[in-house]
Parts: structure tokens; sequence; C-alpha cells
């Protein structure tokens, strides 16, 4: 992909190939796959074969490494980008003779999701190793190596979703970092509001998408696209954000395992909140928590 597409796009004897509005975009179309490769090609690889003899051991090979898997998720969150530039010029000509010279079955657009397949393997490949390393050496480093990469798959999740929040004035970098991200049931109960809204919002509640920042927590709509791919994924309009610092919790709520609420500047707004199950409400309570306390 590197030799035959990206570094073809610097070729001048291909440059009346592409189209004006590709030239100089080549950064979108590829992300940083070079950067993925070259960490493939140097680091990992070589450390790999280390433990050809030692195989139960490779988890430490992981975890030394564990800090460079991070350049993952700088690829999935440029990939709606670099999938809406290639939709937009799939059919040109430049890609076709690529294609061509390279003699591959499979258009650009296939090779180009390797690395999101590559990165969610790695836990297959652990966990099936865990399976038969229960009681020898290096087990330990395994299950360490396995959590750590399913935190990574947590983290490329999470920040595909977030990319998708339109309408958030601010700079969202600054929230910190991101913790948690879901779907609930939100009633509101304000203080201040007339009281026929208090009564309406007693019975229906509002489908809200959460996104738990170390500084604040954003409550946003989501909207289903309906496209092909990445355009079919949901976007998330913000609709309003409470910082962290004037935030309490109760987290139990009489009569339902999976609500709790936050409030906000001593109760003046109370906001009830019904988590899926309660597991996924004993996990937001304590990330609250955590960044409560």
């Amino acid at each position: 992909l590197l030799q035959g597409y990206a570094a073809e796009m610097d070729n001048p004897l291909m440059a009346h190939l592409i189209p004006p509005e590709l030239q100089n975009k080549k950064d979108i179309l590829f992300g940083n796959m070079e950067e993925i490769y070259h960490f493939h090609n140097r680091i990992f690889l070589r450390e790999l074969e280390n433990y050809v003899e030692y195989p139960e051991l490779v988890g430490r090979c992981f975890l030394d490494q564990m800090e460079d898997f991070q350049i993952y998720e700088k690829y999935c969150q440029n990939k709606p980008r670099s999938e809406s530039l290639w939709r937009q010029f799939s059919d040109s000509v430049f890609f076709q003779e690529c294609q061509r010279k390279l003699d591959h079955k499979l258009s650009l657009d296939s090779y180009l999701l390797k690395p999101v397949q590559r990165i969610t393997k790695y836990q297959l490949l652990l966990k099936e190793m865990l399976k038969y390393s229960k009681n020898c050496e290096g087990a330990e480093d395994l299950q360490e190596a396995l959590t750590s990469i399913l935190g990574i798959l947590k983290a490329v999740n999470d920040s595909m979703h977030q990319i998708a929040i339109t309408g958030y004035d601010g700079n969202l970098n600054e929230l910190g970092k991101l913790l948690m991200q879901g779907s609930f049931n939100v009633w509101t109960d304000h203080k201040k509001g007339h009281a026929k809204v208090k009564d309406l919002a007693r019975f229906k509640p509002m489908q809200r998408h959460l996104f738990l920042h170390e500084k604040a927590v954003l409550f946003c709509k989501k909207r289903e696209e309906n496209g092909e791919g990445y355009e079919k994924a949901p976007s998330y309009s913000y609709k309003h954000s409470l910082n962290m610092a004037a935030v309490g919790i109760t987290e139990n709520v009489k009569g339902d395992a999976k609500k709790f609420e936050i409030w906000y500047n001593a109760r003046e707004e109370v906001y009830i909140i019904q988590a899926p199950t309660p597991e996924v409400k004993a996990t937001w309570v304590n990330e609250i928590r955590k960044v409560l306390t």
C-alpha cells in the first residue's frame, strides 16, 4: 500500500491521473499507516521473534510495547475522513491503475480497513493463548496484555464516538480524558422550572448519549444516519454539559436497580439516569465516584 499507492501519489509520472481535489490529501487517505508499518517492521516483529521458542512468555512482549499500540487509536480516529475521501474518488483512474499494477483482487478500501481489523484480532489471539497457558509461567503477563489491549480497543471505540459529536462550542480535548460513553434514559427535574415542566418530566424519559470526561459530563442526542459504512455511524448532537466540579451523585434510586441520580449545584438540577443494566450502572457510578474523589 505504501509503495503501490501512497508513494505513487507523489510520482510525477502518475500526477496526470490524480484528480486535483485529491492532490496533497495523502495524509488523510492513509492516516498514520506508515507509522504503524514501521512500528511492526522495525520493533514489534523483531521483539516477537525473540519468543519463538517460548510462546507462553509473549505477553511480556506486548506489555513492553503497549504504549506504541496507541498509534492505532490515531489511525481509527482518522478513518471516517479517509473513508469519505475514498468514496469521492474511488472510481478514479489513478486508483484503478495502482490496483492493476499491484495485481490486487480487492480495491484500496479493503486494505485500509486492515489496521482496524488487526487491533481487534490481537485480543482474540491473546485470549486463545491464555486458554492454553493456564498454569504456566507467563500466564499473568498474558492476562495483563489482554487487559491492556482491551483498554486500547475501548479507547478506540470511545474516541470513534467522540469525534461524531456535533454542535459543541469549546474544545473537547480541554475536558480531560474521555472515561466512558453510552446511551441512557434520562429524566430531569429542575427546581427553577415551571411546575408544568416538572410534571411532564416525571413520565417520559429522554434518550441521551452521555460522555463522561474528567472535567465534565456531556449530554447528547443520538442521530442514526442512513448511509454506507461509517456514514451509517451515528452522530451525536450536543445538548448540554455539567461541570464535574459542581456535580453530586446519588447511587441508588428507590425501586430501580438500574437508576442513579446526578445532581448539579446543590440539587438545583437533578438528572435521573437509567442504565440498560445494573452492571452498566455500577461501572458508571464507580467511574463518576473516582472523578468526584
